[in-house]
C-alpha cells in the first residue's frame, strides 16, 4: 500500500463521521491549549521575576551579618559582631571590586509641606546608582561621604516624588524623614516592582544617617559588585578571607547573585512544570476521546479490515494505517489547539496588558509533538486489535 493511498483512507475515515471527529479534535485542542497557555504564563512569570532580579546586576556578592547555627527549630541566628561601614570600605579596596553598597532598611514618616507619607527608607551609599543601574530623572544620586560624614541629602523614588510634590520639581526642597531634616538632591527614574516591593516608593538617605535614624550599630547587608575580569568563586573567596581577618572568625553569610538567580530559576521552573501538569489533565481527556473513537472505529470497520487483509494487506500495514489515523486526528487537534492559544494570547494581551506571557517556538513544536504522541499512544491498542483480526472472520462480521 502506497503512503498516498494510506493517507487517503485515513482522511476518508475521518470525514465519514465529521461530528465525532470534530468533538475528538476539540478534546485534544483544549488539552493542548491548556498546556501551552499555562506553560506560557509560567514561563512569562519566570522571565519577569528573573529580569527584575537581573536589573540589579549578576556579578554581585551579598554579605549579611550572623550565621545560622545548628540546633533548634530552623537554627538560630548568631553573630559575634555586626557588619560596619569600615568593613564596607575595606571590601571596596579589594582587587576587581567595582562598587560596594551598604544597606540599612527601615520605614518611617516623610513630610513635605502639608503632605505626609509613611514609606520604606533605605540607607545606602553613593555607589548604589552604579551597582543597581539606576538612572536619575532629576538631580543626582547621593554624594560620597566627606571626612566620614555625608551631607543630609535624600533621593526620592519616582512615585514618592509625585505624591509629595504633585509633579513639581522637589530638588533643593527640604523634607523631614523620620523627624530629621534632609534636602532633596534627586529623583530616580521609575524602577518598578520587585516581588511586590515598590522601588519607586522609597526614600534613599545616606547610610550613616540611617544608622542614627534607626539607632543601629551595623549594616543589614553589603552588596559587592565585581568586574567581568574576576572569576566569581575566587572573588567571593577573597571577600570571605578579608572579613574573617577583620572579624576573627566567619560570623557572616555570603550569597552570590548567580546562585540566587539559579535557585530562583529552578524553583520557578518547577512551578511552571506543575502548572503545565495541571493543564495536562485536559490532554488526558483528549487522549481518552481518541481511544474511544478508535476503538469504536475498529468495531465499525471490521469488514473493511477483512477486505484489506484479503487483498494482501499485511498485519503491520493495518497497524500502521490505524496508528496514522489516530496520529492525524491528534495532530489536527494540536494545530487547532495552537490556533486557540494564539487567539487566547491575543485576547489576554488586549484585556490584561501587564500579564507576563512567553510562548516560545520550541514550546509550539513540543506541543505538536505531544499531540502526536498522545494520538499514537491512544491509538496503539485499537490498531493492534485491528491488525490481529483474521481476514475470513472479519469478512463474516
Amino acid at each position: 500500500m502506497r503512503w498516498r493511498d494510506g493517507l487517503g483512507l485515513c482522511g476518508s475515515a475521518l470525514r465519514s463521521q465529521p461530528l465525532r471527529s470534530l468533538l475528538t479534535l476539540l478534546g485534544v485542542a483544549i488539552g493542548i491549549a491548556a498546556v501551552a497557555l499555562l506553560t506560557a504564563m509560567g514561563e512569562g512569570l519566570r522571565n519577569r521575576v528573573l529580569d527584575s532580579f537581573a536589573q540589579f546586576g549578576t556579578r554581585v556578592v551579598t554579605v549579611r551579618p550572623g550565621t545560622l547555627s545548628s540546633g533548634g527549630l530552623g537554627g538560630m541566628l548568631a553573630s559575634a559582631r555586626p557588619l560596619t561601614l569600615a568593613d564596607a570600605d575595606a571590601l571596596g579596596r579589594l582587587p576587581h571590586a567595582e562598587a560596594v553598597v551598604p544597606i540599612i532598611q527601615g520605614n518611617g514618616d516623610i513630610r513635605a509641606g502639608g503632605r505626609q507619607r509613611r514609606v520604606d527608607i533605605l540607607g545606602t551609599g553613593s555607589q548604589l546608582a552604579a551597582a543597581w543601574r539606576v538612572r536619575m530623572a532629576l538631580g543626582q544620586f547621593l554624594p560620597p561621604s566627606r571626612d566620614g560624614r555625608t551631607p543630609p541629602y535624600v533621593v526620592l523614588g519616582a512615585k514618592l516624588s509625585v505624591e509629595l510634590f504633585a509633579g513639581a520639581s522637589p530638588v533643593g526642597q527640604r523634607v523631614r524623614v523620620g523627624g530629621m531634616s534632609f534636602r532633596v538632591i534627586g529623583v530616580m527614574e521609575s524602577k518598578g516592582n520587585l516581588l511586590g516591593f515598590d522601588l519607586d516608593d522609597i526614600a534613599y538617605i545616606p547610610v550613616d544617617w540611617a544608622e542614627s535614624l534607626f539607632n543601629r550599630e551595623g549594616l543589614v547587608k553589603v552588596h559587592v559588585l565585581f568586574d567581568e575580569r574576576a572569576p566569581p568563586e575566587p572573588f567571593a573567596e577573597s571577600v570571605r578571607q578579608l572579613l574573617v581577618e577583620r572579624h576573627g572568625r566567619e560570623d557572616f553569610r555570603m550569597t552570590s547573585q548567580d546562585d540566587l538567580l539559579g535557585s530562583l530559576s529552578r524553583l520557578l521552573g518547577l512551578v511552571t512544570l506543575g502548572v503545565a501538569a495541571l493543564g495536562g489533565i485536559s490532554l488526558v481527556v483528549g487522549a481518552v476521546g481518541i481511544l474511544t473513537i478508535m476503538t469504536t472505529t475498529v468495531g465499525e470497520r471490521t469488514a473493511e479490515i477483512g477486505l484489506l487483509r484479503a487483498v494482501g494487506a499485511a498485519p503491520r500495514q493495518v497497524l500502521v494505517l490505524f496508528l496514522a489515523e489516530a496520529t492525524l486526528l491528534s495532530l489536527l487537534g494540536g494545530a487547532l489547539g495552537l490556533l486557540l492559544v494564539a487567539v487566547l494570547l491575543g485576547m489576554l494581551h488586549w484585556l490584561v496588558p501587564g500579564l507576563p506571557l512567553s510562548l516560545s517556538p520550541p514550546l509550539v513544536l513540543l506541543a505538536l509533538l505531544l499531540s502526536a504522541l498522545v494520538g499514537m499512544g491512544a491509538g496503539l491498542a485499537p490498531a493492534r486489535r485491528a491488525a490481529k483480526l483474521r481476514p475470513v472472520e472479519a469478512l463474516r462480521l
